[in-house]
């Protein structure tokens, strides 16, 4: 239910219990919309429209949601009650839903559909508009325990994320690659809903990310494992390694001890991993590089002087500290995400005072223009919107949802596909608690070549 149509929808039907919740899950799936079953069961929910069903037959299968169909369980229902199918035909129709030209195939069923609903009293026009909304599941729906078990699921996570919301974001992190969004994301979304995301450290990070005692309250530390070019094994030893002989001291000593590669460490230390030891993250950038081991086999059968234990302290130089912006960059592209910085929050002071910010749109007028920057962060061009397109910009303060018309789509294509910061000019659109910009112009936000920007997720 994180999904951006969950979000448009969730505070119109504001589900209580878990059969609403499975309901919930299963009107967003391209069968109920394809076969118009959205907005009936939106408008009956809150008591806008009255219940109706298409044939009193119906009543039995579609009275627990409001009259449409929802789940494939109800196509089949819907067949035998209406048509009089048997069990065996109406079998067969759930095979031909699940096949890749199922559209084709229930087309065949058209026949004997209109024949058994004839026989039964039904008239024509109602059987054609009732076997038009079976062919909307040729599109893909969910059956009942399919959406309830997702139900549970979505349940036990909200539960999790109100009541333990640091181990609820630890393991989100922990599970990725999953989910409808990058880490970096959840790692906003976690700072708004006050848990602290920390940087790596060689001395208080574990292989994968752990929850602990923040400077506010209950934080997560990211994981060693999450540094590029590190990965799960070499993450483990250098946890194993410091639990059974102690801190690591210095950039010379976790090399020696764990055989990390230059680059790695390098990449550990630009992300902040050795600022308990030293705060300039430059510094053991440069250690990195001073060290010299023997490579890996016996010295002496190569004929190759054995490996000396020399100082490195005389080479270091006095370095200056990365900025806050360096810091930012280089967390983008060897973490994936910041925990300290957003991009807006910089590129906000190069930005006309007119650019308004996510946590501004409430305040703003149903039906105003605004300007909005940020970093795009999911797009979605659903093969059931009629060519619109879904665009979620997220700026430092949290997201917003911006709609695309399908002809200015195809006029910025190549901007609205490729460009990772945006700046939109659009109608602000409120409607039941949502919020949404309709855009009219955009213009790709250039604010440095040094960022990195993490890629969007991109969905049909």
């Amino acid at each position: 239910i994180e999904s951006r149509a969950q979000m448009q929808l969730l505070p119109r039907t504001r589900p209580r219990s878990l059969e609403e919740l499975t309901q919930e899950v299963a009107i967003v799936r391209p069968g109920p919309i394809v076969g118009k079953a959205v907005h009936p069961f939106v408008r009956r929910k809150q008591g806008r429209e009255p219940v109706a069903y298409d044939h009193p037959s119906l009543e039995e299968a579609l009275k627990d949601t409001f009259g449409v169909i929802i789940y494939q369980d109800q196509v089949l229902q819907v067949a035998m009650a209406l048509a009089g199918f048997t069990a065996g035909q109406a079998e067969a129709l759930r095979r031909a839903i699940s096949r890749k030209r199922s559209r084709e195939a229930m087309q065949a069923f058209w026949q004997q559909f209109r024949e058994g609903a004839l026989a039964r009293g039904v008239d024509e026009k109602t059987a054609q508009a009732v076997f038009e909304k079976l062919l909307g599941f040729a599109e893909y729906g969910f059956p009942k325990s399919h959406a309830a078990a997702f139900a549970v699921l979505a349940y036990q996570s909200s539960w999790l994320k109100k009541y333990y919301p640091a181990e609820f974001y630890c393991a989100l992190f922990n599970a990725q690659p999953m989910g409808f969004y990058p880490p970096h994301v959840f790692t906003n979304d976690a700072k708004r809903h006050g848990v602290a995301i920390l940087n790596p450290d060689i001395n208080l990070s574990g292989a994968r990310c752990t929850v602990e005692d923040g400077p506010e309250g209950d934080a997560v530390r990211i994981g060693i494992g999450y540094v590029r070019g590190i990965g799960e094994k070499a993450a483990q030893a250098v946890e194993e390694e410091r639990r059974r002989n102690g801190p690591y001291g210095s950039v010379w000593e976790l090399m020696n001890r764990t055989r990390l590669p230059q680059t790695a460490v390098e990449n550990l230390a630009s992300v902040g991993a050795f600022e308990s030891l030293i705060a300039n993250r430059r510094t053991p950038m440069w250690e990195a590089g001073l060290v010299v081991r023997p490579k890996d086999g016996p010295c002496l059968s190569a004929g190759r002087q054995l490996p000396l234990s020399l100082p490195i302290e005389q080479d270091v130089v006095e370095l200056s500290d990365m900025t806050a912006w360096e810091r930012m960059a280089a967390e983008y592209v060897n973490l994936g995400l910041s925990p300290s910085h957003h991009p807006l929050a910089f590129a906000r002071r190069t930005l006309h005072e007119g650019v308004v910010s996510s946590r501004h749109l409430d305040s703003l007028s149903d039906g105003s223009m605004v300007e909005i920057a940020g970093l795009v962060v999911c797009r979605q061009h659903p093969m059931t919107a009629k060519g619109f397109v879904f665009l979620l910009l997220e700026d430092e303060f949290g997201l917003a949802n911006v709609i695309v018309r399908p002809q200015l789509y195809n006029e910025c294509r190549d901007i609205i596909k490729t460009e990772p910061l945006l700046l939109v000019r659009g109608r602000l659109q409120r409607k039941e608690g949502i919020t949404n910009i309709l855009a009219v112009t955009f213009r790709p936000l250039k604010v440095t070549a040094s960022l990195i920007t993490p890629p969007a997720h991109n969905f049909r």
